[in-house]
């Protein structure tokens, strides 16, 4: 269960920063800042990647 919310913390941060680098250096409008989208995607990639990275799922026997 922990490793599924890690992928999805990943990947929604990962969508995140795409969308705040492309709102802020390119042309892509968004309806918030390109600048929170950037530090959320930034927080929710790392959290993803870290629980990835240092937990063992609970699920297994």
């Amino acid at each position: 269960m922990i490793k599924i919310l890690g992928f999805i913390l990943t990947i929604a941060g990962g969508i995140g920063l795409v969308m705040g680098v492309l709102g802020a250096f390119g042309s892509f409008n968004v309806g918030m800042s390109p600048w929170a989208l950037i530090i959320l995607g930034i927080v929710f990639f790392f959290a993803g990647i870290g629980l990835l990275k240092n937990r063992k799922d609970t699920d297994q026997t």
